[in-house]
């Protein structure tokens, strides 16, 4: 069993920032890919971005030169600092862990998300 716990989210105005982190914890082996996603109302889930085991890391268009992902292979943990947040940014956003639990088995894991608003 794998849990996720994000902290991080909040309110603020449009050119303010956040930063996100997400723990994991559990019967851990080894940590793959690491990522945020969001969804806002009516809308589909988002990758917002990526990093893999190596730190290659990777943007959606609409957060590029604004977010940074980092993560702390050690600790299990990933962030993602954003910075000059926009309205259209307001989301829930859900961190992934790509586990694998023992050398065999492998999983997808979810956090419980954390809500985001940027106000105008």
């Amino acid at each position: 069993q794998v849990q996720l716990v994000e902290s991080g989210g909040g309110l603020v105005q449009a050119g303010e920032s956040l930063r996100l982190s997400c723990a994991a914890s559990g019967s851990i082996f080894r940590v793959n890919a690491m990522g945020w996603y969001r969804q806002a109302p009516g809308k589909q889930r988002e990758l917002v971005a990526d990093i893999t085991s190596d730190g290659s890391t990777n943007y959606a268009d609409s957060v590029k030169g604004r977010f940074t992902i980092s993560r702390d292979n050690g600790k299990n943990t990933v962030n993602l600092q954003m910075n000059s947040l926009k309205p259209e940014d307001t989301a829930v956003y859900y961190c992934n862990f790509r586990v694998q639990t023992t050398i065999l088995r492998r999983g997808d894991y979810w956090g419980q998300g954390t809500q985001v608003t940027v106000s105008s």
